[in-house]
Order: structure tokens, then C-alpha cells, then sequence
């Protein structure tokens, strides 16, 4: 199972995250979130992590140039889209990145446009906030995830996960990744390593 650890912001919280075994780190592009990184030192940060672990470009709604751009750059392998991106989208960069697509979940009905993705390597499940794109620290009916995983996605769970609390989801929602920001934090963009470690002990215990 796949474990992100998102909300990179410093050199120190990614390398301990690595070091902590993490499978993905993940750098939001998006500047209207509190853990906002400009693209320039998500890029430096990124270079240093070594390259069997996934750097993830969280964004929101952003143009075809600026993915453009931050593919040519070449730090990021991944793209995790959190805003209205179409399927249409998302096609445009197969070959070149993975495509994460993010939705937010309130209720069943919300797993409907799930099946106009097919082009995507991944769906990422968040808690649905009408004022927020990710980041709320609140969870979902994890049993959703599973729902989802029927449509034949890869589903990563995300939305209020913690140390205390990702076994459980893992053993309810039984997705194929996880991603952790607020539930490993002193604050927004801030990393308690011992969090993360106890995260990924948490993530690596078997499930039942």
C-alpha cells in the first residue's frame, strides 16, 4: 500500500519523511492553501528526495501551460488535481506524469463522476468542504473508498487520517494508497516527525 505524506513545505520535514519510509511526498502549487509552497522551492525540495519515492504536484485548476511548465522543470512525477479538471484534462499527460485525480466526498453520490476517468493512474478520496480543496483534516464513511475501488480505480484515501486512526480507515475502506497532511503536523506546513513515523508503523502493520 502506497503512503503520502502531503503538505511538504521545508528540506527537513521531506527528508524525514523519507526517512521514514514514505512512498510519496506531496508539494501543493496551490496558493490559496495554508501549506502552500511557491513552485521554485517545492522544485529544490523535490530534487533532494531520492527518486524511488513519488514527488506530487498538488494543484488546483491550473492552466495546460502551467503544467507545462512544471513538467519541463523536471523535479515532480506526479500530478494530483484537487479543481474541476476534466477527463479531457487529465489525458493530456499520459506517458509523461502520473495523473491523480482528486474528489471530495460528502455521500455515495458523490463517487458518480468517478466513472469518466478512466484516463487517470489513481483516484485520491477527500472529505468534501464547500469552502476547501483538501487540507480540512476531517474524515468521510471510509466504506465509500471501497465503494469506489468497485469502478476499477486505484483508490488513495485521504481526509483527517492519523497515527491513531489509519488502521481502522485501511481495514474499512481497503484502498491502495493513503495520504496524511494535518493528522502529522505541529501546524499547517509544520511536520511532527515522530507523527510521521508512527503514521508509517501504523500503515505497515497487517490488517485483518
Amino acid at each position: 500500500m502506497l503512503v503520502k505524506i502531503c503538505g511538504i513545505t521545508n528540506e527537513d520535514d521531506a527528508l524525514a519523511a523519507v526517512n521514514a519510509s514514505a512512498d510519496a511526498l506531496g508539494f501543493v502549487l496551490w496558493p490559496q492553501s495554508k501549506r502552500f509552497v511557491a513552485v521554485e522551492a517545492a522544485a529544490r525540495i523535490a530534487e533532494l528526495v531520492p527518486r524511488h519515492v513519488q514527488r506530487v504536484a498538488v494543484l488546483v485548476n491550473p492552466s495546460r501551460e502551467e503544467v507545462e511548465r512544471l513538467l519541463a522543470a523536471g523535479a515532480f512525477d506526479t500530478l494530483q488535481l484537487h479543481g474541476e479538471e476534466t477527463p479531457e484534462f487529465c489525458a493530456q499527460w499520459q506517458g509523461r506524469a502520473k495523473v491523480w485525480k482528486a474528489f471530495r466526498v460528502a455521500n455515495a453520490a458523490s463517487l458518480a463522476p468517478l466513472a469518466g476517468y478512466s484516463v487517470v493512474d489513481a483516484v485520491l478520496l477527500d472529505s468534501y468542504s464547500s469552502t476547501s480543496h483538501g487540507g480540512t483534516g476531517r474524515t468521510f464513511d471510509w466504506s465509500l473508498a471501497r465503494e469506489a475501488k468497485k469502478a476499477g480505480r486505484s483508490v488513495i484515501l485521504s481526509g483527517g487520517l492519523t497515527p491513531a486512526n489509519v488502521r481502522e480507515a485501511v481495514a474499512i475502506a481497503r484502498p491502495d494508497g493513503v495520504d496524511v497532511s494535518s493528522g502529522v503536523e505541529f501546524s499547517p506546513g509544520r511536520k511532527d516527525h515522530e507523527k510521521m513515523r508512527e503514521f508509517m508503523r501504523a500503515c505497515r502493520q497487517d490488517v485483518s
